[in-house]
């Protein structure tokens, strides 16, 4: 038996985009460590994707802003018992651009919020019934959620990451079910790259972080899988940073330096 002892368990991963989301290195690991995976896309697009990187596993096509695809979902797995679920959606409209927040149009938040904050809600409610009393929920989301560069998603981030205390206090009513969040640095993503801007923020990170050295998608989907198993099982309701040392190194005293010399 492996470490993570995941052996004979069944996990639901939402949110693989592509090879290098931190959805689909999860799910590696997952695999390799004996465990059944089942997924879950928003649509058929995502689902021919996922088919061509896990041609073997169950796919479902659920839209989380769809109470009856949900249960459509639900209703897929019938009696399968899970061990947790991954939580790794996201969406923002940034067809307009990075605009400064006071002008952030209404509509977008909204639907940002349902899909990127909210679906962790809306699935863990309605897949309760699937849950093993002891399950394990992971959310993905950012280490500073007040990353300006990061527009209107910041404020949904912060939202997401109070929900997750907020749903454990809830599901411990009836359960020992955990939920957690982990909190990535800025990686680099196919999702990380529609985001205006974003590769300059990226190389500027990699210099405040106290090894000079980039996240990796890996280590992101690393915690995320110790967060699933059971070998976590006395860490709920938290946000658990992975972001290289960042967030203690914003005084770097080169980047100060070379930002100082050239004012």
């Amino acid at each position: 038996m492996s470490f993570l002892k995941l052996e004979g368990k069944s996990f639901l991963i939402t949110g693989v985009a592509n090879k290098k989301s931190v959805a689909c290195h999860v799910a590696k690991t997952l695999i390799e460590n004996g465990a059944e995976v089942f997924f879950s896309v928003q649509n058929e697009p995502n689902y021919e994707k996922v088919k061509k990187l896990f041609p073997n596993n169950k796919i479902f096509i659920c839209d989380v802003e769809n109470e009856d695809s949900i249960e459509k979902l639900r209703l897929g797995l019938g009696e399968k018992t899970l061990s947790g679920f991954l939580h790794s959606i996201a969406f923002a409209n940034y067809s307009e651009g990075i605009k400064p927040f006071h002008e952030t149009n209404v509509k977008d938040y909204l639907q940002a919020t349902n899909i990127s904050c909210f679906s962790l809600v809306s699935l863990a409610n309605g897949l309760k019934k699937n849950l093993a009393e002891d399950a394990s929920v992971v959310t993905i989301s950012i280490s500073n959620t007040k990353a300006t560069s990061y527009g209107y998603m910041g404020p949904i981030k912060a939202s997401l990451d109070a929900t997750v205390p907020f749903l454990a206090k809830s599901f411990s009513d009836f359960s020992r079910i955990r939920f957690n969040a982990v909190c990535a640095g800025p990686l680099k993503t196919s999702a990380s790259a529609g985001i205006p801007g974003y590769i300059n923020n990226y190389i500027y990170s990699e210099q405040l972080m106290l090894r000079k050295k980039a996240l990796h998608t890996s280590e992101v989907a690393d915690t995320a899988a110790f967060l699933l198993s059971s070998r976590s099982s006395g860490i709920n309701g938290e946000r658990i940073v992975v972001d290289g040392g960042m967030s203690c190194n914003y005084f770097d005293q080169k980047v100060v330096n070379l930002l100082a010399d050239h004012i």
